[in-house]
Order: structure tokens, then C-alpha cells, then sequence
């Protein structure tokens, strides 16, 4: 006869860390070493202290002041983060191309928000990147490194924990994160490549639309190349030197040539229903293993249909 079964609560797995001291460190305090060797800022350690984490020196909890000894081995756990009130998880398909213990890269597809808002508070990728972490028994919550547009599809970097996110955040702004776009554009450009120098602003009267604005924009520079002309449409690749808010979108009408697609800046609807706009690529090296992270990820559907082919990513 079965008895009551209780059910097994698996304890929520924080981001750890662990050392080994080798002879350099000898001698060294611990604060010392995860502020120069871990990288460990003073709002993450303070987090570390007051949040619930821990500082371990062979099992043993210790305070930044201990010395270090050849041979110990260090073990650094995280906190576990609450998610935000308005996230909430909901199940859904992700496309998942690269992940690791400190960040995963998902293909967004077209037409799905990222975050939640009052116009879409569900079926937002970060609600379905939460029911992944939760699957995944994972005691952080979702950090978006870089967003894409409702209708813009392609890769997106998610880190996946406050630690990762503030060392990810900073290469950010030191623009040692690369990506590069594809877009389909009205009209034939008729430079082979170029350079967009346009200072961007809000649009008076309007949350959302941005406008090339001379008097109070911020410097906006975007770099292109034309891949190929067909009837009406140019296929360009786009490299952003700075980030803001519907920069690709904005520079492109503002030259004459709105994106396919793109009714707010004037694009034309009757080819594809969404501005043709494809994040396809992201590079960096990794900021735990120094690996070089270089990842390809093929344009949608609805915009090969326009190109009439798959181009071939590898030689652009």
C-alpha cells in the first residue's frame, strides 16, 4: 500500500563560482582577488553579503579579508534573483542558437515583443525566457542585454544572471559587442557602400516614432553595403556604430529608402507585413572564457521570398 508521497522540492541552482589558488595567489586577500581576478564589482559583492550569497574557502564560510592560500579552493555563490512584478511565465517555442552557464543567444522571431508593456503584457520573449529559466531550476531572473523591435526579427543576447549581465553590460558600451543587420530597403541605393550621420531625436507628439532631429538628436552613425538590387528593393547589410532607437529605420528613410514593410516610416506594405529588418549576426569574446563567440543566423521566410534566395552568410 503507497503511502502519502511528499513531493522533492530541488533547490534553485545560483550561479557559482570556484577557484583553485595557485602559487600567485598566495598571500592575496580574497577581496583583492574577486575584485582584479573574478571581476566581482563592490554592488555584486555587497550583494553577495547581504542578499543571501556566500564566500567559501574549502566549504567554510570566510569575509573578504581572508588570506589566500596556495592549494584552497574558492567558491563564490551568487544570490537568487527575484524576477520583476510585471514579468510573468508563460510557455513558449524559443530558438536557442548558443548558451552557456552565463548567457544564451535566442532567434526572435518577427511580431514577438520582448519585454512586457500596457499594449502587450503577454507573449513577450522575457516571459517565455522566464518559464525557461524556471524549467531549467535556474535562481535568476531575465536580464535583456540587447533588444530588437516588435517586428524586427534575429539574435538577441540574454544574460543569464545580475553577475553576467553588469560584465556584458559594460563590454556593451564599449562596443565589444558586434552585430550586424540585414534589411531590405525601397528603391535601388545607388552607392555600393556608405555611411549615415544623422543625429536621431523623439518625434514631437509621439512615444514611440523618432525622427533625424539637427537641433536636439543624439549622434546617430549607421555603415552599409549593398548586397543586391532587384526591381524596386536593395538588399543591404548594416553595421550600427552607435545604438538608438529605430537608428537603421530612421537613417534609411531619411536618405529616401524606408525599409520594406515599415508603415511608421513610410515603407510599403503590400510585399511583407513588418519592416524587413533581420539581426543575423553577433560576435564577441567571451568575458569568462575568452572564447571567441561568432554566431550566423539565417534570414526568415517572409524576407527570402523578397531576395528570391538564402544568402550565404559566411561571405559577407
Amino acid at each position: 500500500m503507497r503511502g502519502n508521497r511528499v513531493p522533492i522540492r530541488m533547490e534553485k541552482k545560483c550561479y557559482t563560482i570556484e577557484k583553485i589558488m595557485s602559487a600567485a595567489e598566495q598571500g592575496m586577500l580574497m577581496r583583492d582577488y574577486l575584485k582584479k581576478e573574478i571581476k566581482v564589482s563592490r554592488r555584486a559583492l555587497s550583494a553577495i553579503k547581504y542578499k543571501g550569497g556566500k564566500l567559501l574557502v574549502d566549504g567554510q564560510e570566510r569575509s573578504v579579508r581572508h588570506v589566500l592560500q596556495e592549494g584552497e579552493r574558492l567558491t563564490v555563490i551568487f544570490p537568487q534573483e527575484t524576477p520583476s512584478d510585471f514579468l510573468s511565465d508563460e510557455e513558449m517555442d524559443l530558438d536557442i542558437v548558443y548558451e552557456d552557464d552565463t548567457v544564451l543567444i535566442v532567434n526572435k522571431p518577427a511580431g514577438i515583443p520582448v519585454i512586457p508593456s500596457h499594449q502587450y503584457p503577454s507573449g513577450t520573449l522575457a516571459n517565455g525566457l522566464l518559464r525557461y529559466f524556471k524549467n531549467e531550476n535556474l535562481a535568476s531572473t531575465v536580464h535583456i542585454i540587447n533588444r530588437l523591435d516588435r517586428n524586427t526579427s534575429g539574435l538577441m543576447l540574454v544574460a543569464k544572471h545580475r553577475f553576467s549581465h553588469e560584465r556584458f553590460f559594460k563590454m556593451q558600451k564599449r562596443k565589444d559587442i558586434h552585430r550586424r543587420y540585414l534589411a531590405i530597403v525601397e528603391g535601388n541605393v545607388l552607392q555600393d557602400h556608405g555611411t549615415i550621420d544623422a543625429p536621431i531625436g523623439r518625434k514631437d507628439g509621439s512615444a514611440i516614432e523618432r525622427m533625424v532631429d539637427w537641433q536636439s538628436g543624439r549622434r546617430s552613425v549607421t555603415h552599409y553595403k549593398v548586397l543586391k538590387r532587384g526591381v524596386g528593393w536593395t538588399l543591404v547589410v548594416v553595421r550600427l556604430q552607435t545604438g538608438r532607437t529605430h537608428q537603421i529605420r530612421v537613417h534609411f528613410a531619411s536618405i529616401g529608402y524606408p525599409l520594406l514593410g515599415d508603415d511608421l516610416y513610410g515603407g510599403k506594405m503590400d510585399q511583407i507585413n513588418r519592416q524587413a529588418l533581420h539581426s543575423f549576426e553577433v560576435s564577441f569574446i567571451h568575458p569568462f572564457t575568452d572564447e571567441m563567440i561568432h554566431i550566423h543566423k539565417q534570414c526568415p521566410e517572409d524576407m527570402v521570398r523578397l531576395i528570391n534566395e538564402q544568402i550565404n552568410l559566411e561571405t559577407i
